[in-house]
């Protein structure tokens, strides 16, 4: 089958592609556009994995440049699409909304509306946790109204919207997809986890923001993987939506003495909550558990333990 992937350079989607390439019966088409928003470095070696199987074709493009997309679904008769490009970073959008715009939104429709055109019915995107801003009610849940705080927020609820639009209009089947805090091996460099480990290593200081008076639904990427693979398209409904989360949210400082179980303290620095940013995230998981039946998740000492190996295998050996 030939499957589309986007943003196959990033976290998610390399994890994902790495996963669905152990099936010899998948061709997966990967588009990235390898910004620099975190190390291409990093990317790049991700990419190196995915090339050495001659079921990927990669295309270093930018999504929100419509014929070059267009070319690249004339080339190959794709079946499904998973979407998971986009401008990530909170506090980054509040800088650089313009990037926020291209990539996210202009992306995002050029995708659609390339996809009527060429008939390809099955789309699952990417969305994100922040699209609830700063809720009162936990957990959170698919139904409740959704309020983002950050532009990065915004332009994932347009994402859903514009999903919905399509799905009504055009009769094409979506899975949005509420990401809450992902981390594991190959993980984002601008991410918690990934810079406590950081900083632990190489002597720095870890910053906590809001005095570690945050909660965060930290969700190991091998649950993530394993979920997306399980998801099915409704029959009842052409646009569906679901929270990608473990249900169980940690303090941070909770965290940072888990850490210390298995690596030294970094020095630590606490400060103010920072722009953009929410105190909590707790997502009820209850609808894509039993759309997936998918129950065994990862505990967070467990993920924590795989994500440390990962990076002193390759942060510490390769330099």
């Amino acid at each position: 089958m030939n499957i589309l992937i986007t943003g196959c350079a990033g976290f998610i989607g390399f994890n994902l592609c790495s996963s669905l390439l152990k099936n010899k019966n998948n061709k997966i088409i990967g588009i990235d556009n390898i910004n620099n928003y975190y190390s291409t470095k990093l990317k790049k070696d991700r990419l190196k994995i995915l090339q050495k199987s001659k079921n990927f074709k990669f295309y270093k493009k930018d999504l929100k440049n419509y014929n070059s997309i267009f070319k690249i679904f004339k080339s190959n008769k794709i079946k499904i699409i998973y979407h998971l490009a986009a401008q990530a970073g909170v506090r980054y959008s509040i800088d650089n909304p313009k990037k926020y715009s291209d990539s996210n939104m202009v992306g995002f429709f050029n995708l659609l509306e390339i996809s009527r055109i060429k008939n390809v019915k099955k789309i699952i995107y990417a969305s994100s946790s922040s699209v609830y801003g700063e809720s009162k009610i936990f957990p959170l849940n698919e139904k409740q109204r959704i309020l983002p705080k950050n532009f990065y927020g915004l332009t994932k609820k347009i994402n859903e919207q514009m999903a919905e639009i399509y799905s009504n209009y055009y009769k094409m089947k979506f899975i949005g997809l509420r990401f809450f805090t992902v981390y594991g091996e190959w993980g984002r460099p601008d991410m918690s986890i990934f810079k406590i480990i950081d900083a632990s290593f190489r002597k720095k200081i870890f910053y906590l923001n809001n005095f570690g008076n945050h909660d965060r639904d930290f969700t190991y990427i091998g649950d993530v993987v394993n979920i997306i693979k399980k998801l099915k398209f409704s029959s009842k409904s052409n646009h569906k939506i679901y929270n990608i989360a473990s249900n169980k949210p940690i303090n941070l400082k909770k965290l940072i003495i888990l850490i210390s179980t298995l690596i030294p303290l970094p020095k630590i620095k606490s400060r103010e909550m920072q722009k953009a940013d929410v105190k909590k995230t707790h997502g009820d998981n209850k609808e894509v558990v039993n759309l997936t039946n998918y129950k065994k998740f990862c505990d967070i000492k467990s993920g924590l333990s795989r994500t440390i190996n990962w990076y002193k295998s390759y942060y510490i050996k390769n330099n």
